[in-house]
């Protein structure tokens, strides 16, 4: 029986404050979920997919109508700037609409030729209850991806969240239940590490979905595997951003640092690695620390779009970075700006160089605000640099010439590949990565092919 503990608080990491417990499931109410969403799965699956697309819209249109709670909720709960909440808020609405409005024709049957005197089509059906474990630095945009597209297809969801996140998943539970969605259809658990791994077991449960660290989804994917369950894992990144060349430098040093920062740099398709040509690499350099020194320490309401950062997620978050950067200098890696803790989960953002194979540091994610700076002198050292990591998430190249960029974007071992852009962003491009950042796509159209039988139909003449 999971203990009634604090295991699920409101910590603000910018002042250390705890404003809210919350208990954890018993074992009892962990049973009476699995219940609950095995009988509800009958009938939400029996609703045609336009009724389903009524409360999905309805979800969508909450988030809208909510959004100053729900950016005031994740601020304290962990860190988000203002701005950077409000995107997160409004993407997650789109997410809930874009499905709402695209479902159909994505779950229809599809026609296949067959040469055997029949009609085959390919049927979309959903497979029953799954588990989604999401992790704390986008608490309602990786719950709208992969809740919105699943209920769509007519599966039941048990969400359990990150323990640091109660309060965002509690207003999840709400907009839900005041969206009218019927009971067990969707629900929100304070489960324990152990209690997930009962729901994975059981029969009731079809499938699960985690994103989070390499050794949450290395646990989650063999409990899986041995249960013969069907499992999507979006886990960590070290995604690499190539500067081949530039007119404007400072101008792309702007860029990478604000895409660096985002979120704190708790992102888990962030650039990582800034791999830079030797020509421009001084001057590129030069920018980033520029910037790393400007930088000022504020509130969550305070930070954002401009040189005032916020906390990271918590005090434990920022222990684990400042070990990180202290091992690599310690290892030979040059601390050019920045670094250092502060008072409760305050980093400040920083400019690390001089990194190679031989320091510890090289093949980990660093989940923070690090600026990672690389020289190479050649396309081809830049892409092999890029290749030589455990992961596989995403990166980008940049360069006035696009040919020379989509040359060493094809070859990114990845599963997402950007040519002069950090990213390609939105409800309807597809996210996820390769190796051991996991496997499975969210969003976009893909996002309603993992957790569906996709059913042969076949009627002989």
């Amino acid at each position: 029986m999971a203990e009634k503990d604090l295991s699920y608080r409101v910590e603000n990491p910018a002042t250390g404050e705890i404003t809210a417990t919350y208990p954890g499931a018993t074992d009892d109410e962990i049973q009476q979920v699995l219940a609950a969403s095995e009988k509800s799965f009958k009938e939400w699956a029996a609703l045609d997919i336009a009724e389903r697309k009524k409360y999905v819209l309805r979800v969508a249109e909450l988030f809208d109508e909510r959004k100053d709670d729900l950016v005031d909720i994740i601020g304290r709960e962990m860190g988000k700037s203002r701005p950077h909440a409000i995107d997160e808020v409004e993407l997650s609405a789109n997410i809930f609409r874009y499905y709402a409005n695209n479902g159909e024709e994505f779950a229809a049957d599809r026609k296949i030729e067959s040469y055997n005197g029949g009609t085959a089509v390919i049927r979309h059906l959903p497979l029953g209850a799954l588990v989604g474990i999401m992790p704390w630095n986008f608490p309602y945009y990786q719950v709208a991806r992969f809740a919105a597209p699943n209920l769509m297809n007519g599966n039941t969801i048990i969400l359990k969240h990150a323990e640091i996140c109660p309060e965002s998943s509690a207003a999840i539970q709400k907009i839900f239940d005041d969206a009218g969605v019927p009971a067990g259809v969707y629900q929100n658990v304070y489960a324990s590490h152990d209690q997930i791994t009962t729901m994975i077991e059981d029969p009731r449960v079809q499938g699960v979905s985690l994103t989070g660290s390499e050794r949450a989804g290395a646990a989650v994917g063999a409990t899986a595997g041995k249960n013969l369950k069907k499992a999507v894992l979006e886990l960590g990144g070290n995604d690499a951003y190539v500067l081949l060349d530039s007119d404007d430098v400072k101008a792309a040093a702007q860029l990478a640092w604000e895409v660096r920062m985002y979120n704190m740099g708790q992102v888990c398709n962030g650039n990582k690695r800034m791999i830079i040509m030797d020509d421009i690499y001084d001057e590129f350099v030069g920018e980033l620390v520029k910037l790393a020194e400007k930088a000022t320490l504020g509130t969550p309401e305070e930070a954002g779009e401009n040189d005032v950062y916020s906390p990271l997620s918590s005090r434990d978050a920022a222990e684990r970075l400042d070990e990180q950067v202290t091992r690599a200098v310690q290892e030979g890696a040059t601390l050019l700006a920045g670094g250092g803790l502060g008072e409760n989960a305050y980093y400040a953002p920083a400019v690390l160089t001089d990194m190679d194979t031989k320091n510890s540091v090289f093949y980990e994610e660093l989940f923070g605000p690090i600026a990672l700076a690389f020289k190479v002198s050649s396309d081809e050292e830049a892409l092999k640099l890029a290749n030589d990591t455990q992961y596989g998430l995403g990166g980008a190249v940049f360069s006035q010439d696009k040919d020379r960029a989509r040359a060493i974007a094809r070859q990114l071992e990845v599963g997402m590949s950007n040519v002069n852009t950090p990213a390609g962003e939105g409800e309807e491009i597809p996210f996820g990565g390769v190796k051991r950042s996991g496997f499975g796509r969210e969003l976009g159209p893909l996002g309603m092919d993992e957790f569906v039988n996709k059913q042969l139909y076949f009627e002989a003449d």
